[in-house]
């Protein structure tokens, strides 16, 4: 019943959304609107979908001649490292084309959330936002002793000494542990150097607050991490000022998949929570 409800939802209801301010349309980049802007959402956990559907969208205002000026949305703590560097990379090629691009936080824009907001051209953030976390982290869960009071035991044939790391059914070894460690202190000195790079903040000083600690956004403001304070609506018109929109910027944004039934009854965000805490991560 609920999910009937919410297809008439849509059919009756987004039509008269189209005469506001925020016009959704899955086909927003063609309908010839012209002094745009491009408002990307980016929200929850970095999961292959989520890389997917931003740089999808990111490419399509890149390339629309009617997008002026893109507004990057961020409500996230992070994820997959892959994820948010892909990303990443999109929001620069956009840059390539000297077409501007905004980041806006909203309540947490966190490790891999502040990641992708810092090759932005300027960062918006309100003074409660949560922000900050740069660091990396890998968690996987040990059930060994579990399994042994249950009576089930594994059996593994390896090619060599490593190609079980990160087992669930075993101890880790002390020289696994360094060697993961080495990874993990790869991807946080990139992490450190692209903060380095696009927030032009000296080496030294990024280190002595990139130690994984949570900030806000008046905080991030004052240590240069943030531009400066403001919120999504902010952020917009600040955009449309410097793409040289005159007046109230219309803004387009693709239109929300229809949520299947795993994402209904809240299983799938579980089970892409559970995979996710397996990866490398800006978390």
């Amino acid at each position: 019943m609920s999910y009937i409800i919410y297809v008439i939802s849509r059919i009756v209801i987004l039509p008269l959304l189209y005469t506001s301010s925020f016009f959704v349309t899955t086909s927003s980049v063609s309908f010839g609107f012209e002094k745009s802007i491009g408002l990307v959402e980016v929200k929850g956990i970095f999961t292959d979908e989520v890389r997917k559907e931003t740089v999808k969208t990111l490419g399509k205002f890149r390339r629309s001649k009617n997008i002026r000026a893109i507004v990057l949305r961020i409500e996230s703590p992070g994820g997959s490292v892959a994820a948010a560097q892909e990303i990443y990379r999109e929001i620069k090629r956009v840059k390539d084309t000297g077409k501007p691009i905004f980041a806006s936080m909203g309540s947490i824009a966190a490790s891999g959330g502040y990641y992708i907001a810092i090759p932005c051209d300027r960062i918006f953030a309100n003074p409660g936002t949560i922000t900050g976390s740069i660091g990396v982290i890998m968690e996987m869960p040990n059930i060994e002793e579990l399994l042994r009071k249950i009576g089930v035991y594994f059996m593994v044939v390896k090619s060599k000494e490593h190609k079980d790391i990160g087992s669930p059914f075993r101890k880790m070894t002390e020289e696994e542990k360094k060697l993961l460690k080495t990874v993990i202190d790869d991807v946080y000195y990139q992490f450190v150097d692209a903060v380095v790079l696009e927030r032009g903040i000296k080496k030294e000083d990024v280190l002595r607050i990139a130690d994984g600690r949570i900030m806000t956004g008046k905080q991030a403001v004052e240590l240069g991490l943030v531009d400066e304070l403001g919120n999504l609506q902010d952020a917009i018109y600040a955009a449309a000022k410097t793409a040289g929109i005159r007046g109230k910027p219309r803004v387009i944004k693709p239109r929300k998949k229809r949520p299947t039934l795993l994402e209904l009854l809240g299983i799938r965000s579980l089970l892409e929570e559970y995979i996710t805490t397996m990866r490398l991560q800006y978390r």
